[in-house]
């Protein structure tokens, strides 16, 4: 190990040289550039992420005095991957200036892909409103490069974490949409309930049992089968639950659909929110009385 930090310190050496002395048409920075290559791949090869990482970003500056932003862009990449085991913020910062000269040169489906690792990124710091804005640009990148798959996977994380910080409206306007295109694809028609259903359960979580009705009836007009589902059945109960203020029935109707669809923890964690307003509502009936 200690070898491979010897040999990318020479070939650092070497590169740093190549850039001080004189060189005819951009020809040091391409010299300067295989030997910071060489020197960051020792670096990693030690497991020195923080100067491979610093090393490829010295890498991604010569490319840029020889106008080639892809190889540029790659640099900031590999440089943005070694950061990641040491500085999520150097990583993103990394990945933002490889995106940025992607866009330059057209290579928006590579963008996108990065910009769903920068959110993914933001996502295991806990930063919900950054991975949702980035999961956002991903999802208009891939959109536009009509790659539906991963701009639905994008769009459905938006809309997880919209719930999760209450911007109901939001999250329940993506699901619908993701649930009215796949009505028309093969392929992914058989997901359309799952899309309506964590739809309907975050009409649930704004507390308007009319609102959800209406809801209901716009899902089966969308989608016909719906109506003959287990998902359609779960939140018409649960909103008769609401409708009747009734704690008991509510526990009931979500123990049993759990019992066959066992409910994930986003859903879970929105129908505890949903039966904390019913029994906070209960209690208040009770003060009255």
């Amino acid at each position: 190990m200690g070898d491979q930090i010897a040999k990318a310190e020479d070939f650092e050496r070497k590169a740093e040289k190549k850039l001080g002395g004189w060189g005819l048409f951009g020809s040091k920075y391409e010299d300067a550039a295989e030997l910071f290559d060489k020197a960051a791949n020792s670096y990693k090869l030690a497991k020195s992420w923080d100067k491979a990482g610093a090393t490829y970003v010295k890498l991604a500056n010569c490319h840029l005095k020889t106008e080639s932003k892809h190889e540029a862009a790659t640099a900031y990449v590999d440089a943005a991957h070694c950061y990641k085991k040491t500085s999520v913020n150097e990583s993103i910062s990394c990945l933002e200036q490889g995106v940025n000269l992607l866009c330059d040169i057209g290579r928006l489906n590579m963008a996108a892909r990065y910009y769903k690792e920068i959110a993914e990124l933001y996502e295991s710091e806990q930063n919900i409103e950054k991975a949702i804005d980035f999961y956002e640009r991903a999802a208009d990148f891939f959109q536009n490069e009509e790659v539906t798959t991963s701009a639905n996977q994008c769009k459905q994380k938006v809309a997880q974490f919209a719930a999760q910080i209450e911007q109901y409206p939001k999250s329940i306007q993506i699901y619908e949409e993701i649930a009215r295109h796949s009505l028309n694809n093969n392929l992914l028609k058989y997901g359309v309930k799952g899309h309506l259903l964590n739809a309907g359960i975050c009409q649930l979580c704004k507390g308007d049992p009319v609102a959800i009705s209406n809801a209901l009836e716009k899902y089966e007009d969308l989608d016909p089968t719906f109506s003959g589902t287990r998902e359609y059945r779960f939140l018409k109960d649960i909103a008769a639950s609401l409708d009747e203020e009734d704690v008991a029935k509510f526990t009931d109707v979500v123990k049993e659909f759990d019992s066959m669809t066992p409910l994930d923890s986003w859903k879970t964690t929105l129908l505890l929110r949903v039966k904390e307003k019913l029994k906070a509502k209960e209690l208040e009936e009770d003060d009255l009385t």
